[in-house]
């Protein structure tokens, strides 16, 4: 019995290493970083008298650019794939093609919902470090609709 929650504890543990690992470390680095600020980081950096002639105005990363994916943007591909978008990704999470349909089924509350404040382990860590606002959350629900058509 010991030795099962021992298992357990350190799978856990390591589980949660590698999900900060990919999201926080190598999705962080796959862009440029210093010119997506949020507003909070603006309020920091212009408290912390690093106030310059021109304000800096949080760039809007919501919108994901033309042809790319709002999963791409935000960095769902780390993990998932979704290939009835014909997106590559990830294969630690499950494949978001379905997840449309299956979301509230698995997690007993909509797929909205679910992205605002997941229940499930991992997803509440990665989305509690980064939230989506309610835009981003509409555009994501719209592709995973779409890939749901597919």
């Amino acid at each position: 019995m010991k030795k099962s929650i021992i298992h357990f504890v350190i799978s856990a543990i390591v589980g949660l290493g590698l999900g900060y690992l990919v999201f926080e470390v190598i999705a962080d680095n796959g862009g440029d970083t210093s010119t997506n600020m949020t507003q909070e980081e603006a309020k920091e950096t212009a408290s912390e008298g690093n106030k310059k002639e021109e304000t800096v105005e949080p760039t809007e990363t919501s919108n994901a650019s033309e042809g790319e994916s709002i999963l791409q943007t935000k960095g769902c591909l780390g993990c998932h794939a979704a290939e009835g978008l014909n997106l590559e990704g990830g294969a630690t999470g499950p494949d978001l093609s379905q997840a449309y349909n299956n979301v509230e089924g698995k997690h007993g509350k909509p797929l909205q919902e679910f992205l605002k404040e997941p229940t499930s382990a991992v997803m509440s860590t990665v989305i509690g470090g980064n939230p989506l606002s309610d835009e981003e959350v509409e555009q994501i629900v719209a592709e995973l609709k779409k890939a749901s058509e597919q």
